[in-house]
């Protein structure tokens, strides 16, 4: 076979043609390192090859754009790449930048719980849950949330004061009830705090009556 042709195209890309007709988009830079230019004779294993080389670096190229947006775990970096490439490219990807630091499950997990638990005001159930959904080991997932002190009365509260008010009316305690258990809360804890809630609500009620006259 014979590259009759190579064009640059967008995105760092080139099309390359081969025996006279369009093959395949690569990578620009993969293309330059390996010398694949007009003229050259190429067999299917170097080309292979070459297509592995672009997939990877082109691959590597997406998980760092991502990363530049927000933390990953390494489960979903790689889920998220193997949408656009092989697995082997995504995995290869991920690897790397596992090695160069900037992929860390501990890290990722611990700045992560600290959001679904003080920011999102989960559960540590809820929080447990969402890390590994998101690619973290159980017991790593587990041992983290541990490391937090969480009051879960004070985080209920907090919901509740904030969302729904009037937790004194049946349709808005029930979604509240289920907003909460959304969060990861048992029903014996969210039960406890919307009495005390309540017993509030009423207890102020009657202050008001009071000083009324």
């Amino acid at each position: 076979m014979i590259i009759t042709a190579v064009e640059p195209r967008k995105k760092s890309l080139s099309a390359v043609y081969i025996d006279g007709e369009y093959a395949m988009k690569l990578d620009t830079q993969t293309l330059i390192e390996n010398r694949i230019k007009a003229g050259r004779e190429i067999d299917d294993e170097e080309l292979h090859e070459i297509v592995e080389l672009s997939n990877e670096r082109r691959a590597k190229e997406k998980a760092l754009w991502l990363i530049s947006y927000r933390d990953h775990s390494k489960k979903e970096l790689t889920q998220k790449i193997r949408r656009t490439y092989d697995e082997q490219s995504a995995e290869k990807a991920v690897e790397r930048l596992e090695e160069l630091g900037l992929v860390n499950d501990e890290g990722f997990a611990r700045r992560y719980a600290e959001q679904l638990l003080f920011s999102k005001h989960m559960s540590p159930r809820g929080a447990v849950f969402e890390l590994s959904r998101k690619g973290i080991e159980k017991e790593l997932a587990e041992q983290i949330i541990g490391e937090f002190d969480v009051d879960i009365d004070e985080n209920i509260r907090y919901i509740i004061e904030r969302k729904y008010r009037r937790i004194d009316d049946e349709k808005i305690r029930r979604k509240a009830v289920s907003a909460l258990q959304r969060l990861g809360y048992g029903w014996d804890d969210i039960k406890r705090v919307i009495n005390y809630c309540l017993d509030e609500m009423e207890n102020e009620s009657e202050g008001d009556y009071l000083f009324d006259d």
